[in-house]
């Protein structure tokens, strides 16, 4: 075929013999040629598209001819949900301008702690263990002469810990005095682990899952009984390496995010226990990927026969708490727009070796729909172990649980662990 930019300089060189009527019918010629071209290399991309992404179909019936072709993506990409609010929360934070977390000092604190004589107090204890000047107060806006100071520590603004068990926290907060609701910039939410679990919900419902609420992640310390003298609260995080750039990787970190984060951060380090701050989006992950570990370890241990460790599930179970945290993820992403930090495998089984040798799997009613909320109770494989769990293991009898017609494997059901101990 002639190409078009030799021809024209043939053209200009040879312009002393070539006629207009010449030239005009050769620029015909090329531009035929060029189109004939075109249409030869459509029809090779034509078939190479037929032959890599295309299926072709007999004709058995079907409305698909003999000779039609049907497209097949070749690529492994899988449906996506577009999450609207969490675009709204990426734009709010880019409008927000800020580059580094505010700092507030710690100092003398509300504790929000329940007044119910059979809810668990131990993370409310906990905090106020924390706080060397022992000049925290406890309060309850159900109790009327609990009125929240106009200041404290010489601040009229201050930290307000809301450390109540999350089965009282839509009561405490559909009931909240104008008092109480004035303060509420103050709030600090504590969410995580097994005494506090997942409170997103909860919280979103009504308008305190945003930048501005502090939010503490509080499964990197232990919660003893503070009336025994001495007890206090210790570090569960755990160095699990290091990174390519040399330096260390943690595990099983506390976190929080919001306008108090520097004060608890400054409370936590202080007695030794190592805290990360964070802008809202980021602890949001590191909140998730807790809550996956406390859904998942917890329930591949608890159905089996014999008495099963967190460190059990890490060593002996690693396939199928694997396998069920990449099916959590996967629903974490399409249903809320959230995808856990690279790494979090590593992170969890490290966690879990290193500090969790004593802790029991055990799948509490009363704490269910803060451990199993969705979208961690949307897995395939997490509904069979959960029905298996009701069905077999009689531990969650009260509790109602999607449909399911399979059962793990026999493998599964079985306790032989991988070092061989039945």
């Amino acid at each position: 075929f002639y190409s078009f930019p030799p021809f024209i300089l043939y053209s200009l060189h040879q312009q002393s013999i070539v006629t207009i009527s010449t030239f005009i019918w050769r620029m015909n010629h090329t531009i035929s040629s060029c189109i004939i071209y075109l249409l030869f290399m459509s029809k090779v991309t034509a078939f190479t598209m037929n032959n890599k992404m295309f299926t072709k179909y007999p004709n058995t019936g079907s409305n698909v001819g003999h000779n039609e072709f049907r497209f097949k993506t070749t690529s492994n990409l899988q449906a996506t949900w577009s999450n609207g609010q969490a675009v709204r929360e990426y734009q709010d934070f880019l409008a927000s301008g800020q580059q580094e977390i505010p700092k507030e000092a710690d100092g003398p604190s509300v504790i929000v702690r329940s007044i119910n004589p059979s809810s668990n107090k131990r993370l409310a204890d906990a905090i106020f263990s924390l706080n060397p000047q022992q000049n925290d107060i406890f309060l309850h806006p159900a109790q009327q002469d609990h009125a929240l100071p106009l200041q404290l520590g010489n601040r009229e603004s201050y930290p307000i810990y809301i450390a109540i068990p999350p089965q009282e926290l839509k009561e405490f907060i559909t009931q909240l005095p104008d008092s109480w609701k004035a303060k509420r910039e103050d709030f600090i939410f504590l969410s995580g682990g097994p005494l506090a679990g997942v409170i997103e919900p909860i919280l979103k419902d009504y308008g305190y899952a945003r930048d501005s609420i502090t939010q503490l992640l509080c499964g990197g310390f232990t919660t003893p009984d503070t009336t025994i003298a001495g007890a206090k609260p210790r570090d569960l995080s755990c160095k699990i390496g290091t990174d390519a750039q040399g330096e260390e990787k943690w595990a099983g970190e506390t976190a929080v995010c919001g306008k108090w984060a520097g004060a608890v951060q400054e409370r936590f380090e202080t007695n030794g226990i190592r805290c990360k701050t964070g802008f809202y989006r980021e602890w949001r992950r590191w909140m998730w990927e807790r809550a996956s570990f406390d859904a998942v370890f917890h329930l591949v241990g608890a159905v089996r026969e014999e008495p099963t460790t967190l460190k059990d599930v890490a060593l002996y179970y690693e396939q199928e708490a694997s396998d069920m945290l990449w099916q959590v993820t996967s629903n974490l992403r399409g249903w809320l727009a959230v995808t856990l930090s690279y790494g979090f495998e590593e992170r969890l089984f490290g966690f879990a070796e290193a500090r969790c040798g004593d802790v029991k799997c055990e799948i509490s009613e009363d704490m269910f729909p803060f451990m199993y909320c969705p979208p961690l109770d949307k897995g395939n494989m997490l509904i069979e172990y959960l029905n298996y769990a009701k069905q077999e293991r009689g531990l969650i009898p009260n509790i109602q649980l999607p449909k399911c017609d399979t059962k793990p494997s026999l493998m599964r059901q079985g306790n032989l662990r991988a070092d061989g101990v039945i």
